[in-house]
Parts: structure tokens; C-alpha cells; sequence
């Protein structure tokens, strides 16, 4: 029997990616968990294991393709194919039976009397307000004769959190049931192309670009699928996180003095000890005392919600862009081990093998850029956190210490922050807590 396997699910927030090389040829046989193919997810490469075992009839892919999940990969031949089907089609058949009842009892409740008369007044007047299909569901659902949106209560979760509407997103599931890449999708088409090939940021289209051509040469270059990530994911934190950027500056003299002595001990562990893995830990230590630091805005539900754990995304500059790996429990670990752990990590962004289950979940971001230099900037929120911690390049000042001028190495700090959460006053005390800590590094063991 020949069975479709298609491209499985790719990671949250993952609705397409890019064949980097195809692993398998027609008349291959393959066991389930095979690998098939290597993709470029965004930010992240990955093998794409085989969910089907059997003789590879058709190979519907190939290098340089752009596959979304559920796009058909292989036709393979295989006498498992219909068993493996049977349950997932019985679960369809189920979820899609739950929402089946809700449309077919809501038209039938109106009275007699009251339906000849709304209805053919709805139909003469519904094409004159094109201006409002949003609003339409609104009344109708306080007074209960909105069809039923079919949809699990996870995709509606989903939905909400992302500020998009249920009832506005088309299913592709049986009987037009709603998934979730459904919603993924309808919220990117809103976001990235709502008319004529404009850009929507902050829900505002920008013009349409001139023709540059006509005052000189130009050339066009297409975006790797990391730079349409990052352009797509920054648009979104820009235009709905309300931004301030608190600026300061640390006196690191002492601690680059300790960096530089216990330097070789943490190379012996396997790692690198750098201003980095320092601001790490320190880091981790503000937001134990700030939890409001390390959290997130819950607006359908009007909440914030505060994590537990402690998860620091740092920024890694890769020959294709951009990319946010996240190290887990920082707050748990020493910074021997953060440095060894940052090594590891930053490596495998840079070849190109960071997985995308590697760059979720994170609580807040670390942006260095004092490697390449500069001092202060405006980092930008990684939604759906609510803050970022910006780093210069240090440089020694001449700073009153004690009735004199000293020379001390100052550190540039700016920290972005989401002011729907996060006040003025608390952004000044969390970036003054981290430079303090940084020029007494006690601080973090008395209060951290």
C-alpha cells in the first residue's frame, strides 16, 4: 500500500523551511526514523526523520525547495501505511464530531416569529459596510447566533495569546476545522503582506518602495531564511511591545581583574570565561531579586506571568545573521559551567547546527556587542519577554574615586524594557542592581 509521509511539524513559530540536501533516492528502502533530508528552519538546521518504513516510490522534494508542514515528502510503499493512518483519522473524526453539534442547534433557537424578519434584512445590508467584517462577531456572539468556530481549546489558547481572531482564520483541517498552523499562518499573512507587497509594522502598511534604478546601478539580494525571520520576528516585537531603553554604565576593573586570574581554570573545564558568562550569572541574580524582570504580558487575560525558572537567551552573530540560543537554568548553574556550556552553544550557532528546540523558551536576552566595540544602544525586546540587557565595549575613564581621579574600566549597559509591565523607577533599580553587582561582585551572594 502506498503511504504520503509529509513534513512533520517544525518547531513553534517554524511555518516553512528551505531543502538544504535531500538524503534519500527513489527505490531506497527506509525504517521509521530514518533520516530523509536536512532543512533550514529559520534560524536552525535539522534532519527531518522518516515517520513511515518501506521502499521509497516518489521523491516529491529536492534541494532548494521551500516545504511547509504537512507539504508530501515521499510516496513510500508500505504494508503499515493504512495502520498507522487508522488512528489518527479516528482522532480527527472525534475532534471534529466535538464542534459539530454547536452549528447545527444555534440556528434552530430563534423564534418563529423573530426569523422571517432579521434574516432577509441581513442579507440586504451586509454587502453596503465592507469596512467592518471584524466587528461582526461581536455582536453576534453576546446574543449567541454565531456559528461555532471549529477548533480545539488549545488552538483558541493559542489565538488569543497572539491577538488574533477565531473566527477571522480559515481551517485547512476536516470539515474546516482550525489548526494551529492555521493560525500561524493568518497572523503572518497579516503581518507581512496585507497589500501589495507592503510591510504591516505595528499594524501601519509602509509605501511601496520607488524605483531605486532610476538614479543609479543597484543590486538585489535575496534574503536567507534567517534574515526573514529576524526582519519578520523584529517587526512584531517593535510594533507591539512599547519600548524605553535605560542607559548606565558599570565599573568592571575589579572583575575583569578576577576574569583574567581564574581564566585558565575555567579553560581547563572545557570553556572560555568570559565578561559574558559573568553577566550570566549576575543576570540571572537581578532577576530573582526583579522577578517582574523575567516574565511576560498575558493581555486576552489582562495578566503577567511570571516564570519560575530562569532561561537567558544571548545573541550570537553567525555568518547567516542573527540568532537567539537560550541557556537553561542559569541560575542553577556555576559560572564555570555557563562557560563552558555559552562555548558549546555559540559553536554550534556558528556551524550552522543549532536546533530550534535550542532557541526557545527563553526568559530574557544578553546582547554583547563589546567584541566588535561601540558603547550604548537601544536593544530590542525578544517578544514574548519583557526585557533585554544591551552590552558595549568597555573602556577605561577617569572616574572620582575617594577625593581623586582614577582610571577605571567602564562597561556600557542599555536595557530595554516593556513598559506595559515594567515602570521607569524598577528599570532604573534593575540596571543599577547589575552594575553594582558587577563592581561588587558580593552583591550577588548577599542578595542574589
Amino acid at each position: 500500500m502506498a503511504t504520503e509521509f509529509k513534513i512533520p511539524n517544525l518547531g513553534d513559530s517554524v511555518d516553512a523551511g528551505e531543502v538544504i540536501s535531500v538524503l534519500v533516492n527513489e527505490g531506497d528502502v527506509i525504517a521509521k526514523d530514518d533520516p530523509i533530508a536536512e532543512l533550514e528552519t529559520g534560524k536552525a538546521t535539522i534532519e527531518v526523520p522518516s515517520e513511515v518504513s518501506g521502499k521509497i516510490v516518489k521523491v516529491h522534494i529536492k534541494a532548494g525547495d521551500s516545504v511547509a508542514p504537512g507539504q508530501v515528502a515521499l510516496t513510500v510503499e508500505s504494508d503499515a501505511g493504512s495502520d498507522d493512518a487508522a488512528p489518527a483519522k479516528k482522532a480527527e473524526a472525534q475532534e471534529a464530531a466535538e464542534d459539530k453539534p454547536a452549528p447545527a442547534a444555534e440556528p434552530e433557537k430563534p423564534s418563529e416569529s423573530e426569523a422571517p424578519a432579521p434574516a432577509p434584512k441581513q442579507k440586504e445590508e451586509k454587502p453596503a459596510p465592507t469596512p467592518q467584517p471584524a466587528s461582526a462577531p461581536t455582536p453576534a456572539a453576546s446574543s449567541g447566533a454565531r456559528t461555532a468556530v471549529a477548533a480545539a481549546p488549545s488552538v483558541r489558547k493559542f489565538a488569543r495569546e497572539i491577538g488574533v481572531q477565531i473566527a477571522e482564520v480559515t481551517g485547512s483541517g476536516p470539515k474546516g476545522r482550525i489548526q494551529i498552523e492555521d493560525v500561524k499562518a493568518h497572523a503572518k499573512q497579516r503581518l507581512s503582506q496585507p497589500t501589495g507587497g507592503r510591510i504591516a509594522v505595528g499594524g501601519v502598511a509602509a509605501p511601496p518602495l520607488p524605483d531605486f534604478s532610476q538614479w543609479g546601478d543597484v543590486e538585489r539580494q535575496k534574503m536567507n531564511n534567517v534574515r526573514k525571520m529576524t526582519a519578520q520576528h523584529m517587526a512584531v516585537c517593535w510594533g507591539t511591545i512599547p519600548h524605553v531603553t535605560q542607559q548606565d554604565k558599570a565599573d568592571i576593573t575589579h572583575i575583569e581583574q578576577l576574569r583574567k586570574q581564574f581564566a585558565r581554570k575555567a579553560e581547563a573545564a572545557g570553556g572560555k570565561l568570559t565578561l559574558t558568562a559573568i553577566l550570566l550569572k549576575v543576570t540571572a541574580a537581578a532577576l530573582k531579586v526583579y522577578p517582574q524582570f523575567n516574565a511576560s504580558v498575558d493581555l486576552a487575560n489582562e495578566e503577567v506571568v511570571l516564570k519560575k525558572y530562569i532561561n537567558i537567551g544571548v545573541a550570537v552573530d553567525t555568518p547567516k545573521g542573527l540568532v537567539v540560543p537560550v541557556v537553561r537554568d542559569v541560575d542553577q548553574k556555576s559560572i564555570i559551567e555557563l562557560s563552558i556550556e555559552l562555548s558549546q552553544i555559540a559553536e554550534k550557532a556558528r556551524e550552522g547546527k543549532i536546533s530550534p528546540a535550542d532557541m526557545q523558551g527563553g526568559t530574557f536576552t544578553i546582547s554583547n556587542l563589546g567584541g566588535i566595540g561601540g558603547s550604548h544602544f537601544t536593544p530590542i525586546v525578544n517578544h514574548p519577554e519583557v526585557a533585554i540587557l544591551g552590552v558595549g565595549r568597555g573602556a577605561q575613564e577617569p572616574i572620582w574615586v575617594d577625593g581623586g581621579f582614577q582610571p577605571r574600566l567602564m562597561l556600557p549597559l542599555s536595557l530595554s524594557y516593556d513598559h506595559r509591565v515594567i515602570d521607569g523607577a524598577d528599570g532604573a533599580r534593575f540596571i543599577r542592581w547589575i552594575s553594582e553587582a558587577l563592581q561588587e561582585p558580593l552583591l550577588m551572594a548577599l542578595e542574589g
